[in-house]
C-alpha cells in the first residue's frame, strides 16, 4: 500500500510537536515553525515565477533593491545591498543591461563612478512580478479578514523590530 503524503498542516504539526519534545517553548515553536514554513513554500512559489520571467534570484535582488532604494545606486551600494561581491555585481548588471532592464549612467562630477537605475523595461518587470506575486499572496490570506491580515501584519512589524536586538 503506497504511503500518502503528508500535507502541510500535518507536517507544520510535526515539526512543532518535534521542537517541544527536544525542550522548545510550544508558543514560540508555533510562530517560528509557521513563519519559515510560509517562507518555504513562497520561496518556491517566487523561484517558478522568476523562472517564468526569466529572471535569476540574484538578478531580481538587484532590481528589487534598485526600485525600493528609488533612486540610482552605485554598483557597490548595490553589492552591500545583495551581499555579493563587486565581481558578482558586474556580471549581474552586465546581464541586466543586455536585456534592457537596467542603464548606467557616469557620475558627472567623478568619472571613475557609474549609477545603476531601472529602465523602463526593468519597472514594467517588477510590477508585473508584483501583481503576479500579488495573487498568490491574497489567496494565502484569503482565510483572514482586513483586520485580521492588519494585526497579524501589527504583530510580525513588532517581531522583526526586534531582530536587530537579538544576538544570534
Amino acid at each position: 500500500m503506497a504511503k500518502r503524503d503528508a500535507s502541510t498542516p500535518e507536517l507544520y504539526r510535526r515539526a512543532v510537536a518535534t521542537y517541544v519534545r527536544a525542550g522548545g517553548e510550544e508558543s514560540v515553536q508555533r510562530v517560528i515553525t509557521a513563519v519559515q514554513s510560509l517562507t518555504k513554500k513562497l520561496d518556491h512559489w517566487y523561484a517558478r515565477q522568476l523562472a517564468d520571467l526569466d529572471v535569476t534570484a540574484g538578478e531580481w535582488a538587484v532590481v528589487t533593491s534598485l526600485a525600493k532604494a528609488g533612486e540610482p545606486l552605485t554598483p557597490s551600494q548595490l553589492a552591500d545591498l545583495t551581499n555579493v561581491a563587486p565581481s558578482s555585481m558586474t556580471h549581474r548588471l552586465d546581464k541586466l543591461a543586455e536585456r534592457g532592464l537596467v542603464e548606467r549612467t557616469p557620475d558627472p562630477e567623478n568619472r571613475t563612478r557609474t549609477y545603476i537605475s531601472l529602465t523602463g523595461e526593468g519597472w514594467e518587470l517588477f510590477s508585473l512580478a508584483i501583481r503576479g506575486s500579488s495573487v498568490v499572496e491574497t489567496d494565502v490570506l484569503q482565510d483572514l479578514s482586513e483586520t485580521e491580515r492588519g494585526e497579524l501584519a501589527r504583530l510580525l512589524e513588532v517581531v522583526i523590530a526586534r531582530l536587530d536586538d537579538v544576538d544570534a
